[in-house]
């Protein structure tokens, strides 16, 4: 990699970074303040001056895991697997602003080299950047803003939110950064960032907080600031501070069609940082909550199928076996509407609710399974690799007789030739779609080979249970389906044409 090359994760326009993961928190070394965020009169120098020290900028060495640097610019993302795994669209935001893997060619094979920033929470030399910026360095050197050099060892990484803790080595009395309060963070509030854009060292930008718990689509735990303060390659990992010199915010990712910034850019929130990076101190790795669903939005036709007042909750596309959630007897079509008296406004708020309980801790459930509030006791179990599917089932993704039509559909039962050809159990049922009529209503939400295994919460095998169920649905404009989507369940609100 190039000097200039890796710092917030720039690789192309489709890479998108991780996001954040709330989890327990424990206590830390450096203090917490409250946000008293106002564009001084005079300026920024104060604060600059005051904050600067605190600020590093970090050059790492890595040699990449494939023996030419062509096959290296090649090798799978990882951060685009995670995408693909959970039916997430590729976008042109989200972007880390310094990820551009060129590997500098050397005798010994491709070495790759990057730069980035970060800033230093505790006197003897903890640091916070970004997973991107240390992942698989085999050498740190780390510059002080008075011109020192430290080398660095990793002390633990989660790529699932792109935080990092790292340690100089032999270090003491120096400058530490404060972590802000995000609680008391505003839409409009001054905020500066300090990095080494393109390498140039020490570099100041200043804007304002422009949004607050922005989902770019990275993964079910986004929660970014985004601001539109200059952020640029080698900004990664560098804090956004407030008026006051509290860093409430990690430069991770911008949204950019050039590569430059164009005034859109995320960085994840203090507090993801606090509670991340109490984990990685005492174990180099994060716990996270498991519930054990994989859920979909409420959208507003499933709101009116369902009969529920407004598209919010989460709603269970499935329970996995031998969970939490199938323990608590939760169940397919239930809507998940509050976690621990906290709202699920929308479903992607259920996976950070989730995974900031403490394994073992019981969390109560507000659901509405028929049209009836009720509350679940679940006992949360660990999120391991295994069991990422709690992320999402939200994407619908495309696949590539007899007609039922209030629905505009034509479909035929399910053989086990049929549930062979679509990847199923031999022995599953329902019936699949051979057509979806252009002109229907839900020409944008069914498709050819989508198989219907439930209606208004019948199971379904033929047109005709189709149809009797349409015909008793108690919605009269919508019915509820539940269909199955490569093999994923899915639910949707399928509008029912008058006749």
């Amino acid at each position: 990699m190039s000097t200039s090359s890796i710092l917030l994760r720039t690789s192309s326009l489709r890479r998108i970074l991780m996001a954040t993961t709330l989890a327990a928190t424990m206590a830390l070394p450096f203090s917490v303040s409250p946000l008293l965020a106002e564009v001084p009169l005079s300026g920024y120098a104060d604060l600059v001056e005051k904050v600067t020290p605190s600020v590093v900028f970090i050059e790492v060495t890595a040699k990449p895991a494939v023996a030419d640097a062509q096959t290296a610019q090649n090798a799978p993302d990882p951060f685009q697997e995670f995408m693909k795994r959970f039916g997430m669209p590729d976008q042109n935001f989200g972007q880390g602003p310094d990820q551009n893997q060129n590997p500098d060619q050397s005798p010994n094979g491709g070495v790759m080299r990057g730069l980035g920033s970060g800033f230093i929470i505790s006197a003897d030399g903890e640091i916070v950047t970004n997973n991107h910026v240390v992942k698989d360095a085999t050498s740190i050197k780390v510059t002080l803003n008075d011109g020192k050099e430290y080398t660095a060892h990793v002390v633990g990484t989660d790529p699932m939110t792109d935080v990092a803790l790292i340690k100089l080595d032999k270090a003491s009395g120096l400058p530490v950064a404060t972590l802000g309060n995000k609680d008391k963070l505003r839409v409009g509030d001054a905020v500066v960032a300090v990095g080494n854009p393109f390498g140039l060292g020490g570099t100041v930008t200043s804007g304002i907080v422009s949004a607050l718990g922005r989902d770019i689509h990275s993964g079910p735990y986004d929660n970014f600031i985004q601001t539109d303060a200059a952020i640029n390659k080698g900004n990664s990992g560098g804090p956004l501070f407030n008026a006051t010199g509290d860093v409430v915010g990690m430069n991770t990712a911008i949204y950019s069609p050039t590569g430059g910034s164009v005034g859109i850019g995320f960085s994840v929130p203090a507090q993801t940082i606090f509670d991340v990076v109490s984990q990685l101190r005492d174990k180099g790795h994060v716990d996270r909550g498991w519930l054990g669903v994989m859920i979909q939005s409420v959208t507003p036709d499933l709101a009116q199928a369902l009969g529920l007042p407004s598209a919010d909750g989460a709603i269970v596309a499935s329970v996995q076996p031998d969970s939490p959630a199938s323990a608590a007897k939760l169940q397919s079509g239930d809507v998940i509407v509050a976690v621990n008296g906290t709202s699920v406004d929308k479903s992607h708020a259920l996976p950070v609710l989730v995974a900031g309980i403490v394994s073992g801790q019981t969390a109560e459930l507000a659901i509405l399974r028929d049209g009836k509030a009720q509350t679940v006791s679940v006992k949360i179990g660990t999120l391991t690799p295994e069991k990422l599917q709690l992320a999402s089932a939200d994407a619908t993704k495309d696949l590539g007789g007899n007609s039922v039509t209030p629905l505009g559909l034509t479909v035929q039962p399910v053989t086990p030739d049929i549930a062979q050809g679509l990847g199923l159990p031999a022995d599953s049922s329902g019936v699949v779609i051979d057509k979806v009529d252009a002109a229907s209503d839900n020409a944008d939400k069914l498709q050819s080979g989508d198989v219907i295994v439930e209606a208004a919460g019948k199971a379904i095998s033929s047109a005709d249970e189709l149809r009797t169920a349409v015909a008793s649905a108690p919605q009269k404009s919508a019915v509820l389906l539940k269909v199955l989507r490569d093999g994923k369940p899915l639910f949707i609100g399928a509008s029912i044409a008058t006749m």
